[in-house]
């Protein structure tokens, strides 16, 4: 009988500091649970690999847009927020959508008609918003009430409407051969436009850039107005609306562009994207299924993979899958933010992401986007809580015995000598190393060994907050004064 029992003690990343100022607002009751709409959201994303092409995972544009898409979730308050995972559409097109739950997804061509950052990161906000409001939900409410259903294309779905299908077009989700696209009213815009200009105010920006691409994209009008404009309609006075909406805000040094954004957009334009006609004629033949399983393109919700304590999940003598990650690309950024976990605050690269956990139980990992496979985490670090069976006051050495002991049979870890003290955040806590392999193999393809680095921390009511830290064995001493940074950070 296992004497310990993991809890997910870190509910929330909130990386970025929020400045007094505007208050999000309750997003209200949609009348269907949370796991229900992750669960539609994930169902018609993995939809959308089947009709559109999608960029994979380790592109420069699906990386660029996953650590903007994080920068912006940081500021959403945990008790609203939603597991937000990001990915690219190489379609011209300039569109945007997210999917109940969060899953989200940007076009080639809103990466490269964004004049800077700022802007691109407004329509992302404003997608973001939906979720967070949960307009599509409330949607199904409001359908089942008056009859309203969305016009779902039998010839994209090869049958009759029901089950997970039908229940998206009932939340104003219409799937076509294009993919899918979400219908909202003028009400549901403006409840977007005035989140989203919360999003970008927390987050640096400068929150007219919501109404700067709006003007953008309405001066192209005509019969090629972008499909963005037609699955969003103004609601009146947008401009103004927003501009009224932030005048009494504490005034900010906004940051309106950035070095990666100028890389990566000029590297957008070079990339291979396909008009809507020809992406509507792509899915009827299954091109872009075949294609995106040849590039690698799969969907895979960030965090997914972050779920082991381990970090690896292989036992020792498993060989890792996939390809060797480049150091330069894990590296991390002397810039350090800070994440806001709820009952641990922690410093992390700027350059590495937040991933929290779908479900309880689940760990939250911190990780540069190249440091994560199928397999696990190679770099980075994982944390969780962990509190003994009441009536059971364990010590912190029993609790980290008890926890090596659990990793060694179940996250086939090794240990390597004995726990030694360690402080951290004024707490006396407990340090060791173990060993496993990495998902990654080394530069000539081959099995290499990986460091785990322990961390445990007691708390006052009698849990442990536990971390660890993950690289190769043979660049663990790259990383260790970044690890040594994040836990000379740390405060409960």
């Amino acid at each position: 009988m296992r004497l310990l029992w993991l809890i997910v003690l870190l509910l929330a990343a909130q990386a970025y500091p929020q400045s007094a100022g505007p208050e999000f607002p309750n997003p209200g009751n949609a009348h269907m649970s949370r796991d229900k709409q992750r669960q539609l959201g994930l169902e018609a994303a993995a939809q959308v690999y089947q009709q559109m092409p999608v960029l994979p995972d380790n592109s420069p544009e699906t990386q660029y847009i996953r650590e903007l898409g994080q920068k912006l979730v940081a500021t959403i308050p945990s008790e609203y927020s939603w597991p937000f995972d990001f990915h690219v559409v190489a379609q011209k097109d300039i569109n945007a959508f997210a999917l109940p739950g969060g899953p989200m997804f940007v076009n080639i061509g809103t990466i490269t008609a964004a004049a800077n950052e700022a802007e691109l990161a407004g329509v992302m906000a404003h997608e973001m918003s939906h979720v967070y409001m949960q307009h599509s939900a409330k949607q199904a409410s409001k359908a089942q009430t008056t009859g309203l259903l969305a016009g779902i294309a039998e010839a994209a779905l090869g049958g009759a409407v029901g089950g997970t299908v039908g229940e998206l077009g009932q939340m104003g989700i219409q799937m076509g051969t294009q993919g899918l696209m979400l219908k909202y009213s003028r009400g549901d815009e403006s409840q977007a436009d005035a989140v989203g200009a919360m999003i970008l105010y927390k987050a640096g920006y400068n929150p007219k850039a919501l109404a700067d691409f709006f003007k953008t994209l309405e001066s192209q009008g005509g019969p090629a107005q972008p499909q963005w404009l037609s699955d969003h309609p103004n609601p009146g006075n947008r401009e103004q609306a927003i501009e009224k909406e932030i005048r009494n805000w504490p005034p900010e040094n906004y940051a309106n562009n950035s070095p990666a954004f100028q890389r990566v957009r000029q590297h957008a334009m070079g990339v291979k994207a396909y008009t809507g006609e020809e992406i509507a004629q792509g899915a009827k033949s299954g091109q872009w299924s075949a294609l995106n399983k040849k590039n690698g393109a799969t969907f895979n919700p960030i965090g997914a993979s972050a779920l082991n304590t381990s970090a690896s999940g292989l036992a020792p003598s498993s060989s890792p899958k996939g390809h060797a990650v480049s150091l330069e690309s894990v590296l991390a950024s002397q810039r350090m933010l800070t994440a806001d976990l709820g009952p641990v605050k922690i410093g992390y690269p700027e350059n590495w992401q937040v991933m929290m956990p779908k479900q309880r139980g689940q760990s939250v990992t911190i990780a540069p986007p190249p440091g994560i496979s199928d397999n696990g985490v190679g770099y980075g670090v994982v944390l969780n809580g962990i509190r003994p069976p009441k009536g059971e006051p364990l010590s912190i050495d029993d609790v980290t015995r008890q926890l090596v002991k659990d990793m060694e049979q179940n996250e086939t870890l090794q240990q390597v000598g004995d726990p030694q003290p360690i402080t951290v955040g004024g707490i006396q806590g407990r340090s060791i190393t173990l060993h496993s392999v990495s998902p990654f193999p080394s530069a000539n393809g081959q099995p290499q060994k990986e460091r785990d680095w322990l961390v445990t921390v007691p708390q006052r009511d009698g849990s442990v907050i536990f971390m660890v830290f993950v690289a190769p064995e043979s660049q663990f001493d790259r990383f260790q004064p970044t690890y040594e940074a994040m836990l000379t950070s740390v405060h409960f």
